[in-house]
């Protein structure tokens, strides 16, 4: 019920939104992170109680994938999705031509917000060593990589790292190479960690990275 009214308030503002700033808007791209700013944050840093991860500074054309995919349903469509399926109807809503690319802009513009870490069980002295399978396509900085359609992973929430670990593993994202080939290629990296302790190890290297 709580999604229900979610997806229904934001419909609402979003179709405010519409009305005000659907012709050419000296900054399209900031009057459309309106709809981002109730979950992400004001300056995109992200609200762990909305399950809405930071998205200040990441690059454009990994917005814009991702983007995409919420929109066509090759993510966030997986009923036990729940952050997906709140994405979802938002990025729908990017119905006029360049408004993906304008938010996307605009988003990779803001200031990264350095996350806390909220995991205290992991070795990172473990997590390096487990580590080097994933800097072949993130980086062994983990600041990602374009070539790889490898988004960056050093300052990002371990708690959204972690659940989109579980999401690969489980079936909820990847699963269809054909509607999600990029992510259908992390979906076996993802099953190589026995555990969630073997998750937590990467993620405390990873934030050592920050």
């Amino acid at each position: 019920m709580n999604l229900i009214k979610y997806v229904l308030s934001t419909a609402l503002v979003g179709g405010l939104l519409w009305d005000v700033s659907a012709l050419a808007a000296p900054d399209r791209g900031q009057s459309l992170f309106k709809l981002c700013a109730a979950c992400h944050g004001a300056q995109g840093e992200g609200r762990q109680n909305l399950l809405a991860p930071a998205i200040a500074g990441l690059p454009q054309w990994y917005l814009e994938n991702q983007l995409n995919k919420f929109r066509d349903g090759s993510r966030g469509s997986h009923p036990s999705d729940y952050a997906g399926l709140k994405m979802r109807p938002i990025a729908r809503m990017l119905r006029y031509e360049g408004d993906v690319s304008s938010i996307a802009k605009y988003v990779a513009e803001l200031k990264p917000v350095k996350p806390p870490m909220t995991f205290t069980t992991g070795n990172a002295a473990n997590g390096g060593t487990t580590y080097a399978t994933c800097a072949a396509c993130h980086g062994a900085d983990g600041k990602g990589q374009q070539a790889m359609n490898a988004p960056p992973l050093a300052g990002q929430s371990d708690w959204y790292l972690l659940a989109q670990i579980n999401n690969f593993k489980h079936g909820k994202r990847g699963a269809d190479a054909t509607k999600d080939a990029t992510g259908a290629t992390m979906a076996p990296m993802a099953a190589t960690l026995a555990d969630d302790q073997a998750a937590l190890d990467v993620l405390a290297h990873i934030y050592s990275l920050q």
